[in-house]
């Protein structure tokens, strides 16, 4: 059994974020390369982004803190802290609106 805060995790990242070049910070919280199953949790800065790119699986995006964008061809969904958003398949973006900690959840197809 593990117990992580995700809120306090969300916490580090940002503060790792800022002070980073790239302007984001990320670690995986379970899973990897070795498993079906991965989560991340993702800090990105104002105006920082996930530039387009193909999606490895079914994944969801859960917002902690700040607000992100996520887009797919002409449509795009917002989210705010609690939000769980759907990754659709195919390419898609997603762009910080703000300070913002999210968890990647991706389970790899076969």
């Amino acid at each position: 059994m593990q117990k992580i805060s995700l809120i306090a995790l969300a916490r580090h990242h940002l503060e790792q974020a800022e002070r980073a070049s790239s302007g984001r910070s990320a670690e995986t919280v379970f899973g990897g390369h070795e498993h079906q199953l991965r989560q991340t949790l993702i800090a990105l800065g104002t105006g920082q982004s996930l530039s387009e790119h193909q999606n490895p699986g079914e994944a969801t995006v859960q917002v902690i803190v700040g607000r992100v964008l996520l887009r797919s061809g002409d449509v795009s969904w917002n989210g705010s802290p609690g939000d769980l958003l759907t990754i659709p398949p195919g390419l898609h973006s997603l762009d910080a609106v703000e300070d913002s900690a999210f968890l990647l959840t991706v389970v790899k197809g076969a």
